[in-house]
């Protein structure tokens, strides 16, 4: 492929993490790439992997609805298209549910799901045009299953999830495909920095959701999961013209959530009879 026939990669949330090392593979690649951040001072460093005219960093808070207009349009007008788009941007909130702060919360959902919502329908009207693209929502196992004090992370993600499935209804007869990028634990910043916790006080919680807490913010640079190798397991779904509607992604994200998904199907399967029984009868009576 010629540069300007390759395929164009919009990420958000690149200055760290997934989203760092994703538009570094995709520059590796040869493809093109918009790399977005709240300060693309911190993506200036991109540059060296991008040999050509092949990558525009901007400026981007997902939470300012302008700034993902002018965003989108500036990588239309350089690019002509947008293949991919990659929600990426995001971050972890712990606390126990009764000690969580009302504004952390709403910081939590204003990025994590209104701020991607918003980012995906400024990016649909180019790909409805030309009946193609892939949407790719970066999720978390806690999209699959919540644990205790990640309830209103674990909430943002499921948010995505059911929405997901929403919009791959919608838009796969157009072309489109939409993806949920179903992490665990990976050796990325959220557990570090990036991770905003609300102190655990009320005893009652300290052997769970305080416990959890205390456990991954240590966890923290030693986690099993790999984000060079997410990154290409991303590339690669792009590549094949059937990709998982959910790609989940290490051994505990694996594991956790086939374990989740068994019980839960455990679950209705033997409370099926009560279940069948809240319709009315057969007769109609």
């Amino acid at each position: 492929m010629t540069s300007s026939t390759t395929p164009v990669w919009f990420i958000t949330g690149c200055s760290t993490g997934f989203g760092r090392e994703l538009a570094q593979a995709v520059l590796a690649r040869g493809w093109r790439c918009v790399a977005t951040a709240r300060n693309k001072a911190s993506l200036a460093d991109l540059a060296d992997a991008a040999a050509g005219d092949r990558l525009l960093t901007l400026d981007l808070d997902v939470t300012d609805t302008k700034q993902i207009s002018t965003s989108v349009d500036a990588a239309l007008r350089k690019f002509g298209a947008i293949d991919v788009l990659v929600n990426n941007a995001g971050y972890g909130y712990q606390t126990s549910i009764e000690e969580g702060v009302e504004a952390e919360i709403r910081a939590q959902f204003d990025v994590n799901v209104f701020g991607l919502f918003a980012m995906t329908r400024a990016v649909l009207p180019a790909m409805r045009a030309r009946r193609k693209g892939h949407v790719l929502n970066i999720t978390s196992l806690a999209g699959l299953a919540g644990y205790a004090g990640s309830g209103y992370y674990a909430a943002s993600k499921h948010a995505v999830e059911g929405w997901s499935d929403s919009l791959a209804v919608e838009v796969g007869p157009l072309g489109i495909k939409v993806i949920c990028i179903e992490p665990g634990p990976f050796r990325t910043d959220w557990a570090g920095r990036s991770l905003k916790q609300t102190p655990n006080r009320i005893a009652d919680y300290a052997e769970t959701a305080g416990k959890r807490m205390q456990v991954t913010a240590q966890s923290s640079g030693g986690q099993q999961g790999d984000p060079v190798r997410a990154a290409q397991a991303m590339l690669t779904i792009t590549e094949v013209s059937d990709p998982p509607r959910n790609l989940v992604l290490g051994a505990a994200s694996l594991n956790g959530g086939t374990e989740r998904l068994r019980a839960l199907l455990a679950d209705i399967e033997k409370w099926r009879d009560l279940s069948l029984g809240a319709d009315f009868p057969a007769s109609g009576k």
